[in-house]
């Protein structure tokens, strides 16, 4: 029997993006993966250059929204392994609440077009399944504290989610 061929492990950051009314932006996606979707901004780090997480985000932020911010702007809420992601990679990804509320909707990109949405407005969107069932609930519940997890996203399997460490937010609340 012969081991299936290894799988990449890509490194990335979602950027979670508020205006000042606490409306999230997302972008309606113009290219793979997750086109036709609606996702927060995000994209890879640049490992060649070294680049932290924190350093990625920035960038990416300015790249896809021209919002300037600085690693300090933000807060590191959640980690996920992602095993086998549509079969393709596994991913490491980083998620950040941005603390600096946009103040104008940033104008279209080559990867798509941006909108504000309330929370409850987005579970109404068209979004990658695996945002509905995890990662939507983790910004829910882990926004203002630390997660770390593995989720196990092999094609034709049901998508299973280990906790491997929780922080709760400052004062010790988690939310419902």
């Amino acid at each position: 029997m012969t081991s299936p061929a290894p799988l990449a492990h890509k490194l990335a950051v979602l950027v979670f993006l508020e205006n000042e009314a606490g409306e999230l932006l997302l972008m309606l996606r113009a290219k793979a993966p997750n086109l036709g979707v609606w996702s927060p901004i995000g994209g890879k780090l640049e490992t060649a250059r070294g680049e932290s997480p924190f350093e990625c985000a920035v960038r990416e932020t300015f790249e896809e929204t021209g919002h300037r911010v600085a690693t300090g702007d933000f807060h590191l809420f959640a980690m996920i392994a992602e095993k086998a992601y549509e079969g393709h990679a596994h991913w490491l990804m980083f998620l950040f609440r941005c603390r600096v509320p946009l103040r104008a909707l940033p104008p279209p990109i080559d990867e798509g077009r941006f909108a504000f949405f309330s929370r409850a407005a987005i579970d109404a969107l068209p979004i990658p399944d695996t945002d509905r069932q995890a990662l939507w609930p983790i910004y829910d519940r882990h926004r203002d504290g630390f997660v770390a997890l593995r989720a196990d996203c092999a094609p034709g399997q049901p998508l299973r989610i280990e906790l491997e460490e929780v922080l709760p937010a400052p004062g010790g609340n988690l939310h419902a």
